[in-house]
């Protein structure tokens, strides 16, 4: 799920947060590091078993309705097209999620069910909802494209389920585009064949990626006064004290994987440090930081101390 730009991302963040806090604890920094890494699951599940439990809210106010004593012809026999939607039954025999769900023992929607109401009446108020119900007709295809149009349109711009999901964890403010992400285009994948059909992604998509994150951490950390030696004389016209922390941190970070990440190709370091300059900085700092990056490499392809392995990492 967490790609390589997230968990520089992560990493950034934890040092930053280092240096405010003035911690010299390493251990317990990275522990801190690798949980809020982990809690992305959380969000996942909590974002994706929303859609669950927005069919059982509705299911469960039809079901009430038709009990009524004087209920309507429409409410004693209503429309259950959006309960039985085809992705909401694969979501409900779906062992993956269901296993998932207990084992990180996820239930916000239990404790905080009035945002599945909000989110239910939204949904409800929505053309998408009002067109899906008033065709007769019903195919796979409809049912995935209400939902994918549902999730992008209704749940994810809802302000109120944002600041909820601020709130809960703190951690999740910049989790939560990639976790979108990451749903639609697993909705969008999503085939009527039962098996096999949808899975709950790992955290890591490997190993190596697991690796990184301490890597990256431990030996920016470790190293940041020789680091900053790299750049420090290459900004004449910059005090120390007026170049942006956060700045510093991703000099730091990319001339690191310059010079002790050798699998790590050159043009990668620098285009993902500048999108993270660009996001996380001030709106100069990629300008700032491209000039001191680049005229770094050269220095030390000059000086062979760029030591790539492996073809086209130059």
């Amino acid at each position: 799920m967490v790609n390589r730009r997230h968990i520089r991302v992560k990493v950034m963040q934890s040092i930053y947060a280092m240096h405010q806090n003035g911690s010299d604890n390493l251990e317990k920094e990275e522990k801190f590091l690798f949980y809020s890494i982990d809690n992305i699951q959380d969000l996942y599940l909590t974002m994706i078993s929303s859609l669950s439990e927005i069919c059982k809210k509705e299911s469960e106010f039809l079901h009430k309705s038709s009990l009524k004593h004087l209920a309507t012809p429409e409410e004693r026999k209503p429309n259950e097209k959006f309960i039985k939607n085809s992705i909401f039954q694969i979501f409900a025999e779906n062992n993956s999620l269901s296993i998932a769900m207990e084992t990180r023992k996820i239930d916000a929607w239990t404790l905080n069910d009035d945002y599945i109401l909000l989110l239910l009446n939204a949904i409800k108020a929505s053309k998408f909802y009002a067109d899906y119900m008033s065709n007769p007709a019903s195919s796979f295809e409809e049912d995935k494209q209400l939902i994918v149009d549902l999730f992008i349109e209704v749940i994810v711009p809802n302000e109120k389920l944002y600041e909820y999901l601020e709130d809960d964890k703190l951690t999740w403010i910049d989790d939560i585009p990639l976790v979108n992400t990451q749903i639609i285009k697993q909705l969008k994948a999503m085939k009527p064949i039962m098996d096999d059909n949808f899975s709950v992604p790992k955290v890591y998509k490997d190993s190596d990626d697991k690796a990184f994150v301490k890597d990256l951490f431990r030996k920016t950390i470790l190293n940041e006064a020789e680091l900053a030696k790299e750049f420090v004389d290459k900004t004449p016209n910059w005090d120390s004290d007026r170049i942006a922390e956060v700045d510093t941190i991703i000099l730091k970070m990319a001339i690191c994987e310059f010079l002790k990440f050798p699998s790590i190709p050159v043009k990668v370091t620098l285009n993902e440090y500048l999108e993270l300059a660009k996001e996380y900085s001030t709106p100069k700092s990629s300008i700032f930081i491209n000039g001191i990056l680049d005229n770094l490499v050269k220095e030390l392809e000059v000086n062979k101390k760029l030591n790539k392995t492996g073809r086209g990492l130059m």
